[in-house]
């Protein structure tokens, strides 16, 4: 899993991705330039180096996702869950609702969750 992991202007290229794909690697290098202020070399630097890692493919100059974004965030959101709380999903809740209270509308959220996706 670590292996998967973005630092923070990784995860700045990423996001550029998801929301351009399919892109070239041209248009990707102009458009990192434009938002993060990167040299065309520094982008397929890391284009490369997110490809190495099984999150992107560039295929003939086209550039798009191997695992979309929502996937991305959700497998980060296990790994944290499994780090931290040792995989449950209660030790979880109970940290994050100890210094946040939940809206009615969210608590109605969570368990319509929670049906939709409890074992029988």
């Amino acid at each position: 899993m670590s292996e998967m992991q973005m630092g923070t202007g990784e995860k700045s290229f990423a996001e550029i991705i998801w929301a351009n794909e399919p892109i070239t690697s041209g248009e990707l290098a102009k458009k990192s330039e434009e938002a993060l202020g990167w040299k065309k070399t520094t982008s397929y630097t890391v284009l490369k180096r997110l490809c190495d890692k099984g999150l992107f493919q560039n295929e003939k100059g086209v550039v798009t996702s191997l695992l979309s974004k929502q996937d991305y965030y959700a497998m980060q959101s296990e790994q944290f869950v499994s780090d931290s709380f040792g995989g449950s999903l209660p030790a979880f809740f109970a940290a994050f609702t100890s210094r946040k209270k939940l809206s009615d509308s969210e608590v109605a959220e969570l368990q319509r969750m929670i049906d939709e996706h409890k074992e029988d």
